[in-house]
């Protein structure tokens, strides 16, 4: 879960601005759907295939570190 949450906080630092943006314009995944990906794939790559397989830590952790920390963001959507 550390390693999931440590890749989010990452992804969150580098693309404030598209975070903002995919927020307020409700298409956050879409707009991040590639920095997404690629933390998805370093995920994977350093944890065993049955952790991956059995667990939702990184789609949990890209919903706590970037999406709720954004809740003051104005959005249609909240």
């Amino acid at each position: 879960m550390r390693l999931a949450r440590a890749i989010a906080s990452d992804i969150s630092l580098y693309n404030e601005e598209k975070i903002v943006q995919g927020i307020q314009q409700d298409n956050l995944f879409d707009v991040l759907k590639d920095e997404l990906d690629e933390g998805m794939n370093l995920y994977r790559s350093r944890v065993s295939p049955q952790l991956f397989e059995s667990t939702n830590f990184y789609n949990r952790a890209v919903v706590d570190v970037i999406v709720k920390s954004k809740g003051h963001v104005k959005s249609k959507i909240w």
